[in-house]
């Protein structure tokens, strides 16, 4: 994928967007996450917009009975947003749009999974109890 042509690359791509993010979130995703990050900045890959697109399908999808899985996979994508301000402004029209796109995903994120969870409501504090009567 990274130094193949665009046909072989796109092929790949494709096969690897089965395993990692395009139909739930696996645990191979939050292994991967990073390795997509490394090939959305590298200038010699010529699906970079493609990569960029399945990072966000990464964010866009989950696993119900893997929550854990969703949310590490989640924060993985969620932590290469400072990537996609470099994205943002790169040479190729296609990865721009991708990166533009990915950027207000990251910004506007706010699955269950994902949203800060709010710590439970402490329990009263104990008085002093009554006998039961009768």
């Amino acid at each position: 994928m990274a130094w193949g042509d665009a046909r072989t690359s796109g092929d790949a791509l494709s096969d690897l967007g089965l395993w990692l993010g395009e139909l739930a979130v696996f645990d191979a995703t939050v292994a991967a996450v990073p390795f997509l990050w490394d090939l959305a900045v590298t200038d010699s890959v010529t699906c970079r917009a493609e990569v960029i697109e399945l990072l966000q399908a990464v964010l866009e999808h989950g696993n119900a009975p893997q929550i854990e899985v969703q949310h590490a996979a989640h924060l993985a994508v969620l932590r290469g947003r400072s990537l996609v301000d470099v994205l943002s402004g790169d040479e190729d029209p296609a990865v721009r749009a991708a990166a533009i796109d990915l950027a207000g995903a990251i910004d506007g994120h706010a699955c269950g999974t994902c949203r800060p969870r709010r710590a439970p409501a402490p329990c009263p504090p104990a008085g002093p109890r009554t006998p039961p009567s009768g």
